[in-house]
């Protein structure tokens, strides 16, 4: 049978004026943070009162240690200081700096908070000044302005590639500008960046010669105002259009006049041809009608010319189909409001919706667990303790992430002692490494002040055989009276105790044995309730 052993701890007390203190030890850490040991934390460095690791330990005269601030806040709580764990009257001449114990704290080996990826080991007094130069430790960007935290293997990189607030030379006026503001400097301010000029001549000029430096900013601040002004603009040149219809109007009445005038002249001059045609003296008169019958074709050309102008002009000032874009335009700026109005709306009643929804699930989630551990709560002494994933769960034993695992609660009756299994998958104490390491934890219970304390029942703990033949691994104990494992629990649990070296790990992953399938391995405690009262 595997030895048992008990651990034991205290509760809470407070400081007082220190005695036999000295400043030799220089080194120091923060308190109140979950440090993860090398070793695991021995139960002599845990402060009575926090039952964290010791910060500034002093010891009482009762024997027991507590952090500084621990014992100072005792004092404040108490006119008389009782110590919590043996209920001592705490005397303030007996109290003094416990420096020897300080020297061992501050010498206990711990994993860097960044572990795994920092895999550095350093003492306790020391793991500040490790966190000021270790490379995976998240520190804040030193540029102004800047929230982002990152890694600090990654700083010179974001600063000099990645960081929104980094400065950058403009490559236009050379000034420093911070990265973030750069477009904007170039667009509003600088005085060197090339703009279309505002008279539309096609040519490009620095903004120092331009003086409309806002003519983008009101562009795109007032095109609703801008578009009136075109429809403006087009209704003056559709009146304009309606006088030169007019115009063209009359002009092709007077030609059509002229032309019949034309005409006529050319009707009567052949009349006085045939009347004439043989008298030698109308010769002249003849050659006389000849010219101003070519001056009428003439004229009769221009007029043909000047409505083919006309009509080209007219096809020019054509402003109906600008008329009608623009119009569509407003049309789909009007629509494209109304849509945007809409999904504003529907953005935040959809934000609503998704509120309630995460209010639900993590109610659901809350519920669905507490079902689950109701369904598997025994109340009859008992437990079967299923542990799946054990390769991935013993790694991160072995690893430090995880050292221990606990079992869902379990009763002696509904309204009996409650109790868990703590185990060590990777070994604690003498089986670390070697061996599985399995403890017995009474824990606090809703009828504690009903039930007969300490705990003295008997207790079974097995892992197992899952081939059928029965070849469990068996260990029993009874309860120690005179431990505190088995007192009335003060906190939500009291310290384990059970075995451990409960089973090799040898003969826990032999593939001779079938303790292990499919990487689960079943644990069964029971506790002897022959003797128990009933409530």
């Amino acid at each position: 049978m595997a030895s048992l052993t008990s651990a034991e701890y205290g509760s809470a007390s407070g400081d007082f004026l220190p005695q036999n203190s000295s400043s030799y030890i220089s080194l120091d850490f923060e308190p109140n943070i979950d440090y993860q040991f090398v070793e695991q934390l021995e139960e002599r460095y845990k402060c009575a009162s926090c039952h964290s690791v010791l910060h500034n330990p002093h010891q009482t005269g009762c024997g027991h240690r507590f952090c500084e601030n621990c014992i100072l806040s005792l004092r404040e709580l108490n006119t008389v200081s009782i110590c919590p764990v043996d209920k001592e009257i705490i005397k303030p001449k007996e109290v003094f700096k416990d420096n020897c114990c300080k020297r061992e704290v501050l010498n206990l080996q711990v994993f860097c908070k960044n572990a795994p990826h920092c895999a550095a080991k350093m003492i306790l007094g020391r793991y500040q000044d490790h966190l000021l130069q270790c490379l995976f430790q998240s520190v804040q960007c030193s540029n102004e302005c800047c929230q982002e935290r990152i890694l600090r293997k990654d700083l010179k990189n974001h600063l000099e590639l990645h960081c929104q607030f980094r400065e950058e030379m403009c490559p236009f006026c050379n000034k420093d500008v911070v990265i973030i503001d750069l477009q904007n400097h170039k667009e509003q301010f600088c005085p060197n960046y090339p703009v279309s000029c505002p008279n539309n001549c096609l040519q490009i000029i620095t903004r120092t010669k331009d003086k409309r430096s806002n003519l983008k900013k009101h562009e795109n601040s007032a095109l609703r105002e801008h578009m009136l002004l075109v429809l403006e603009r087009n209704s003056r040149l559709e009146e304009q259009i309606f006088d030169l219809h007019k115009n063209l109007e009359l002009k092709e009445s007077k030609i059509q006049q002229l032309s019949e005038t034309v005409k006529k002249f050319e009707k009567e001059f052949r009349q006085f041809v045939q009347l004439f045609g043989k008298n030698g003296n109308l010769l002249a008169s003849t050659q006389v009608l000849a010219s101003h019958i070519d001056k009428s074709a003439w004229l009769e050309t221009q007029v043909r010319e000047l409505l083919e102008l006309a009509n080209q002009q007219e096809n020019k000032l054509d402003l109906k189909p600008l008329i009608n874009t623009i119009d569509t335009i407003k049309q789909k700026i009007t629509l494209l409001e109304t849509y945007d109005q809409r999904l504003v709306t529907l953005e935040g009643q959809t934000n609503r919706h998704d509120v309630h929804i995460n209010v639900h699930k993590a109610q659901l989630n809350k519920n669905e667990e507490r079902f689950k551990m109701l369904e598997g709560t025994c109340y009859n002494g008992k437990l079967i303790w299923k542990v799946t994933d054990y390769k991935m769960k013993k790694k991160e034993a072995t690893e430090g992430r995880t050292v221990s695992i606990f079992s869902q609660p379990f009763y002696t009756s509904r309204c009996g002692y409650r109790l868990c299994a703590r185990a060590y998958l990777n070994g604690d104490g003498s089986g670390k490494g070697t061996h599985l390491s399995l403890y017995f934890v009474v824990m606090k219970g809703e009828f504690d002040s009903l039930l007969q304390w300490p705990f003295k029942q008997r207790v079974t703990m097995m892992l197992l055989d899952q081939s059928g033949k029965k070849n469990h691994i068996t260990e029993i104990f009874k309860a120690d009276p005179n431990s505190s494992s088995f007192k009335r629990p003060d906190g939500e649990m009291n310290i384990a105790s059970g075995c451990p070296r409960f089973v090799a790990h040898s003969t826990l992953e032999s593939t001779k044995n079938t303790y292990i399938k499919e990487d689960t391995l079943f644990m069964k405690v029971v506790v002897d309730l022959s003797d128990l009262e009933d409530l």
